[in-house]
Parts: C-alpha cells; structure tokens; sequence
C-alpha cells in the first residue's frame, strides 16, 4: 500500500517541483494524520480544548519518540540505505521554534480563535520555508 503512495507522490513532486522535505513534513502529515486532524478539530468544537491539545501534541510526541527511530532501526535491515538522525541546522531550528510557539500558545490553558489564528500564521510560515529551503 505504500508503494503506492510513494509512487504517486513522485510525478506530483515532478511536476510542481517540490522537495523531498516538504512532501515529508507537510503533504504526507497532512493526509497521513487526516483523522487524528478530524479528532482534534472535533474535540475543540465541542470545548474540549484540553483532549484537543492531548491529541495535537501526542500526535507529535509519538512521531518523534517511536516513530523516527523505529523507522532508522528498519532501514538497517530493509531498506535500500541505512538512515540516520543528522538533520540539516535549519530544520532543527524549524523544530525549536515550532516547540516554543507551541508552548507560548499552552501556557496560560486558555484558547480562543486569535491564538488559532497566530498557529496558523505560523503553519504556513513554516511551510512557506520548508518549501523553498534549497534541496
């Protein structure tokens, strides 16, 4: 089923000329946490803003702390090449600066649609960068 995926994302990347890092963090977060997306957007209709946050940031937890090594250990043993963690300086920035919004926005335990405003701004602002971040 990933081989399909991955398949149709090639002649898209092709011809829109996007980098192997922007498909990554965006285009296949986006469609691959589609209903972890849906239960977060649910739970914060409802004013459930702490299940909502829980979800969004587990989310991200789970990505970094099992996921990413899992996928390097596998690639030892089944991939073309081996993986590892060293990551351009820029994208670890991206990350800290993605952390301390991300706590700025938590610490007071209130929510309202500017605060949902200013994350978006900063999504995009990310995502304007991971797009023309040189390959």
């Amino acid at each position: 089923m990933s081989e399909i995926m991955v398949g149709a994302l090639a002649p898209m990347m092709r011809d829109y000329a996007l980098s192997d890092i922007f498909v990554g963090a965006f285009v296949v977060a986006i469609l691959g946490n589609a209903a972890e997306h849906a239960s977060t957007i649910t739970a914060a209709m409802k004013n459930r803003m702490d299940l909502s946050f829980s979800i969004a940031v587990g989310s991200s937890v789970q990505v970094a702390l099992f996921v990413a090594p899992v996928l390097v250990l596998t690639s030892h043993f089944l991939g073309p090449a081996p993986m590892d963690l060293a990551f351009r300086p820029a994208l670890v920035l991206m990350v800290v600066l993605s952390v301390l919004v991300t706590a700025q926005m938590a610490s007071d335990g209130h929510a309202d649609w500017f605060k949902g405003a200013q994350l978006l701004v900063v999504y995009f602002a990310l995502a304007l960068t991971f797009f023309f971040l040189p390959r």
